[in-house]
């Protein structure tokens, strides 16, 4: 997400974040990792409790495949925001690594 992500708060869609891993130079699929994803206030870390249950979504339409962490964010979905600016952070647990990444801004009106 390089440019701010603009929703409704009354949407109920997937926020994607792309993925890309790589490991002795060569992308791999990190679909088989937990994902989950955080959206907090600017300027603030998410806390563990921030983080929601996530899922992959592939585009295999790319060279390589394109990865998407996502999350459904609305009414009814796994996080409903309210009207407001989010820092969208990405959560993978790997073995041994997990890395949390700062993803981009999403922009609930």
């Amino acid at each position: 997400m390089s440019s701010p992500l603009v929703i409704s708060e009354l949407s109920l869609e997937y926020v994607r974040v792309p993925v890309s891993a790589k490991q002795s130079g060569l992308t791999v699929d990190p679909t088989a990792d937990t994902v989950k994803l955080a959206f907090s206030a600017a300027g603030v870390d998410p806390s563990s409790g921030d983080y929601k249950t996530s899922s992959w979504e592939t585009d295999a339409t790319t060279t390589p495949a394109t990865y998407y962490a996502r999350c459904l964010v609305g009414p009814a979905g796994t996080v409903a925001l309210a009207a407001g600016t989010y820092e969208v952070w990405v959560k993978i647990t790997d073995s041994p690594e997990i890395p949390v990444l700062r993803s981009g801004t999403l922009v609930v009106t």
